[in-house]
């Protein structure tokens, strides 16, 4: 009883053992080949739990999600212009046939990069070599990177790959062409701040010219209608001189006489040299005489 119960149990553990080598799972982010003594005898890409034969058939996973193949250095190229370009790229890609691509690279990621990476810079050479730097930059980049993608994608396909995209992320020139570029540049920038600096000093002058010439007109005006205000003043003060000099002339004479002595005899220190029979003390002397 207690040998049948052991017998059982060994049966059991034995069955569990075979069992679990039978049995083996697909995640969903992979795919499987079932091999049979070396050779290829299925392939399994949906997940889920699949059965093999023990010891006889072996499985090998693959990734089935999309991968990224991203340039280590960027890549020299030469334009239709026989300009050099550095070319940073990536490319998307993904295994569509499992089986192929086992057969072709033998499941090796390293080789399949390898075979994608040349045909993508072939084809680079190809495209850039038709096109000019502002093209290549910025006019037909989307293009070129569709192309790319289609040319490379065909010949992937040999190996089992499909290619979703090629990205050009970056296209510059080389160092040494690229401070030559930066050294015209500034250059460039340089020439153009100094013709404006020409220019805003020329328009400087000429407004400050205008405003020196429309200064020198005003004052110019200014200064004749104040001669002419003037004049007329001294014309105005001239008839009246006239006409009071008119009205008594004994008078007007006395009054210039007195405005003359006062004019004359201002300060205590002044002193004159005068003939004392001049005109000039007229009025003097006649005050003399009627004080008298």
């Amino acid at each position: 009883m207690k040998n049948n119960f052991n017998n059982i149990m060994v049966g059991a553990i034995a069955l569990l053992i075979l069992l679990s080598l039978s049995m083996f799972v697909v995640d969903q982010r992979q795919t499987a080949i079932v091999f049979q003594l070396g050779e290829v005898v299925g392939e399994k890409t949906a997940p889920g739990l699949y059965f093999k034969i023990p010891l006889v058939q072996n499985v090998r996973y693959f990734d089935a999600r999309i991968l990224t193949m991203d340039s280590v250095e960027p890549e020299r190229f030469i334009t239709a212009e026989k300009k050099n370009v550095m070319v940073d790229s990536f490319v998307k890609w993904r295994i569509a046939d499992v089986k192929q691509y086992y057969i072709s690279v033998g499941g090796d990621e390293v080789r399949a990069h390898t075979r994608l990476m040349q045909t993508v810079n072939a084809s680079m050479r190809e495209e850039f070599g038709k096109r000019t730097i502002h093209e290549v930059v910025s006019g037909e980049r989307e293009k070129i990177m569709e192309v790319l993608r289609q040319k490379a994608n065909a010949d992937a396909g040999k190996i089992g790959v499909e290619v979703l995209d090629v990205r050009l992320k970056r296209v510059d020139f080389p160092v040494e062409i690229s401070e030559s570029v930066y050294r015209r540049m500034d250059a460039e920038r340089k020439r153009v701040a100094n013709e404006l600096r020409a220019t805003g000093n020329a328009e400087s002058e000429k407004i400050r010219a205008d405003a020196d010439r429309q200064r020198e007109v005003t004052l110019a005006n200014a200064y004749r209608d104040a001669q002419k205000i003037k004049g007329d003043g001294d014309a105005k003060a001239t008839a009246i001189y006239s006409a009071a000099f008119g009205r008594n002339s004994e008078f007007y004479s006395f009054y210039r006489s007195l405005e003359a002595y006062k004019q004359s005899f201002k300060s205590k220190g002044d002193v004159m040299v005068i003939d004392p029979s001049s005109a000039f003390f007229k009025y003097m002397k006649n005050s003399g005489k009627g004080g008298k």
